[in-house]
């Protein structure tokens, strides 16, 4: 779709920080982060709902969400890690996204989300040292 943030963003139209990508999914660090680390999985194809993923993209979804946390968990170390994604009024991208988020117990209102009441924490280090960080670590997980 031409004017789909979206799908920008997944073909890499757009100024963003891009962690890891294969032919059929495309890995970015969201611009507003919940916790450092915090990044989005979407589909190269235009895709608004996750009934309309196909099996290659179904299957390149969930193993970029496996090796998104993997990373997450192995440099940040957070009590936990959300992996959640919102349909229909709620999908505010237009454009399938799923989101890979780090959660801490002592900084976290992650429930404030979906009230509409999004309270971020101040990120300890920039996006750029966040792209850094993540995309060597999913290199040297590749090779």
């Amino acid at each position: 779709m031409e004017n789909c943030l979206g799908c920008r963003l997944s073909n890499q139209e757009e100024n963003l920080h891009v962690i890891y990508e294969n032919e059929f999914v495309t890995c970015i660090l969201d611009h507003v982060p919940h916790h450092a680390g915090h990044a989005l999985i979407l589909p190269k194809k235009h895709k608004a709902e996750v009934t309309e993923l196909d099996e290659e993209e179904s299957l390149s979804v969930m193993r970029a969400s496996q090796l998104v946390a993997r990373t997450i968990h192995a440099l940040y170390e957070p009590n936990g890690v959300t992996i959640c994604q919102n349909g229909g009024t709620y999908n505010e991208l237009t454009h399938y996204h799923m989101h890979v988020i780090p959660r801490n117990e002592e900084a976290d209102h992650f429930g404030d989300m979906f009230y509409g009441h999004v309270r971020v924490e101040e990120p300890n280090e920039s996006l750029e040292e966040t792209h850094e960080k993540m995309r060597t670590y999913i290199t040297g997980l590749l090779e």
